[in-house]
């Protein structure tokens, strides 16, 4: 056992007896500190030498990658009780938590949604007869892509067939700076996409009257309702409705999609690189913690956690 791992069983015994915070309590506390501690590790820091910034750059990246202001908030709390008791036990000379101003970084945090209210947003519509229903299914092969595979809408809107890699059951992202990363997609998208494919796409598809159009949409997974290339503001106006229709009211945007699929993973109990893998985050807070990992070792994380996989 090393050393971190042992300051945090002391730690979590220290809760449980002279403490007595009950069982599910100790469990989210475990939970928050081997992700904190994981984060360290990829910076080369532990608990005993990190300092504020070395805090800061932590909360950076769960506020990056989404994590609730629920489970942000009590993530902060329990460094701070984490680094107190190092102090008290004559660990470390100074608690630089106490240093943390966290309220105006958790008021930013983005809106995500919940489980249920994702498997509302996910249920769809009855599939209507021609061009409404066409667009039905693409809605729903969008939604599902979007939230299964966690991308940006400029990676879903620019998708390629050749992105799709469905006997893998992998999408190749191109993201931003080109930088190429591979993102699980469970059965749910890959169904939907299937649907969209063979029933939905050929017929939109034919709608374009416009050669150039064509061209410019012939290699797009996507399409608009004209058979050309689908835009960031047409999947924006696409959520919105879904939304409308499924009465979730709030501040949501296409980008909560990613931050709700990386905030289930997390919350699900995900691996802190896989998840930072599947987002293509390398830099973050102006600090390098990109750790690669492999493509089986992504799978089985998104098949355990995800709540679609």
């Amino acid at each position: 056992m090393s050393e971190t791992s042992r300051l945090l069983r002391r730690y979590l015994d220290h809760c449980r007896f002279e403490r007595g915070l009950a069982e599910n309590t100790l469990a989210a506390y475990e939970h928050d500190l081997a992700r904190y501690l994981e984060a360290l590790e990829l910076q080369g820091s532990g608990p005993l030498e990190v300092d504020i910034r070395g805090l800061e750059r932590y909360l950076a990246l769960v506020h990056e990658l989404g994590l609730s202001v629920r489970s942000q908030s009590r993530a902060v709390s329990v460094m701070r009780g984490f680094h107190g008791w190092l102090v008290a036990e004559h660990l470390r000379p100074s608690d630089p938590a106490r240093l943390l101003d966290t309220p105006r970084l958790i008021r930013s945090l983005p809106r995500t949604l919940d489980r249920g209210e994702m498997e509302r947003l996910l249920t769809p519509p009855p599939v209507l007869e021609g061009l409404r229903g066409w667009l039905v299914l693409r809605d729903q092969a969008l939604l599902e892509t979007a939230y299964g595979a966690g991308l940006r809408v400029s990676e879903l809107c620019g998708l390629g067939f050749q992105n799709l890699l469905a006997e893998e059951g992998l999408v190749r992202v191109l993201g931003k700076g080109s930088k190429e990363r591979v993102v699980p997609l469970g059965t749910p998208g890959w169904e939907a996409l299937a649907r969209y494919q063979e029933l939905a796409r050929p017929q939109l598809a034919a709608r374009s009257r416009s050669a150039e159009r064509t061209r410019s949409g012939a290699w797009r997974v996507f399409l608009n309702h004209l058979g050309g290339p689908l835009t960031r503001m047409g999947f924006w106006k696409i959520l919105q409705k879904r939304l409308a229709e499924a009465g979730l009211e709030g501040d949501f945007h296409p980008h909560s999609l990613r931050h709700s699929f990386a905030t289930h993973l997390l919350e699900g109990g995900a691996s802190l690189r896989a998840v930072q893998e599947m987002l293509g985050h390398a830099d973050i807070a102006t600090t390098q913690i990109y750790t690669h990992v492999d493509r089986e070792f992504l799978r089985r994380q998104y098949r355990q956690f995800h709540p679609r996989g």
